[in-house]
């Protein structure tokens, strides 16, 4: 797992010892208006390779009304393109998780954890232009209310397969 934000002025050093799938979906993140973007799932391509792009207009909540997620075959970029702010949480999935529903084998690529309190879990801010990348062995927890009060937020994510990088 990395983060970064795309207004960082040397985000074209960071991004250049990426896989050539990542660079592309973070480039695609800084150079495309997403905060008004229609929201929705829409399959796309970039530089060749076919995504997935979802545009999520979701409210922040407390971190134990929320289930960790881990995906197998995709690698979650997450972005943060306007509201908030947001706290990201995650931990490396090391086996000890007990599943709660796996749809691992659906078009979700997607496992959901019950709260293990004895993770090992950390978290990042996110505000408007951060980005997240989360791989296979990351399980993450998006949508992390900071403060007192949830908080509307337009999370972009974008799909890139593993076997592209």
């Amino acid at each position: 797992m990395f983060y970064g934000n795309i207004h960082n002025t040397m985000i074209d050093q960071q991004i250049a010892m990426l896989p050539k799938a990542l660079q592309s979906a973070i480039r695609f993140l800084k150079e495309t208006d997403l905060a008004s973007h229609e929201p929705g799932k829409f399959d796309i391509e970039l530089d060749g390779v076919p995504m997935i792009l979802q545009v999520l207009d979701l409210t922040t909540a407390s971190r134990d009304t929320l289930r960790p997620e881990i995906h197998r075959k995709n690698i979650d970029v997450q972005f943060l393109a306007a509201g908030g702010p947001e706290r990201a949480g995650y931990y490396i999935d090391d086996g000890s998780s007990q599943v709660d529903e796996d749809l691992l084998d659906t078009p979700r690529d997607i496992l959901f954890y019950h709260n293990n309190p004895s993770a090992p879990e950390g978290t990042i801010e996110m505000t408007a232009g951060t980005y997240a990348v989360y791989f296979p062995w990351d399980v993450h927890i998006p949508a992390i209310q900071t403060g007192d009060a949830p908080a509307p937020i337009r999370k972009i994510v974008v799909k890139v397969p593993l076997d592209a990088c």
